[in-house]
């Protein structure tokens, strides 16, 4: 197909998908003689892939380039894949303090989670905990146990999903997405869980 096809199929400009290209970010198509370059399927799916990544998981096109380089590197693990994604994602650059990081990781330690040095989620919830300090709110630390079991019920489930995808580049890509889209879809049904108690307290006075 013609970029401009591609541009239609996609809902991505034709300017952009050049910009792409120049950035690294999606392969090159096939040249068929002055000025005419065909595109398939495959640039269809990068795509998608690059457009999760810099609207619904925020990421610059730098970070993009770094997953994506990581996805495309034949000998990279799942584990690295998933890795790279998580570290891509925006979070606060302010440092947590040691008694928060020590907190989250006795919670890690208690349900024998295996946790790689460096794991960004460490420093996102310790940075939760320093707020609800400064806030002068730590009785809502006892929170942190449910939280965590939760986040235990969803990790398995993320990981056993993963699992059937046969092809090396499917699983990939399902490791990127479910990375970038997975805490939306977590904050979106915390609401709609929150909504239903709330209303279900009311209904009892």
């Amino acid at each position: 197909m013609r970029i401009s096809e591609l541009s239609q199929l996609s809902g991505v400009s034709t300017a952009s998908i050049k910009y792409y290209v120049r950035a690294g970010l999606l392969h090159e198509g096939a040249r068929q003689g002055y000025n005419h370059t065909e595109y398939d399927t495959s640039h269809q799916e990068r795509l998608r892939l690059i457009r999760v990544l810099l609207d619904e998981g925020g990421l610059t096109i730098a970070k993009a380039q770094t997953v994506l380089a990581a996805v495309d590197a034949p000998d990279a693990s799942l584990v690295e894949i998933m890795e790279v994604a998580q570290r891509a994602l925006p979070m606060s650059r302010q440092p947590a303090s040691p008694w928060a990081v020590a907190l989250v990781k006795e919670a890690c330690s208690q349900r024998d989670w295996i946790v790689e040095e460096g794991n960004a989620g460490i420093m996102m919830v310790a940075q939760v905990l320093d707020v609800l300090h400064d806030l002068g709110r730590l009785d809502l630390l006892s929170l942190l146990p449910a939280y965590a079991d939760a986040a235990d019920a969803v990790a398995r489930a993320d990981v056993g999903a993963i699992t059937p995808v046969k092809d090396r580049a499917g699983t990939a890509n399902m490791v990127v997405v479910g990375t970038a889209l997975g805490d939306r879809a977590l904050q979106g049904l915390r609401r709609i869980a929150q909504g239903n108690y709330v209303r279900r307290e009311a209904a009892k006075a």
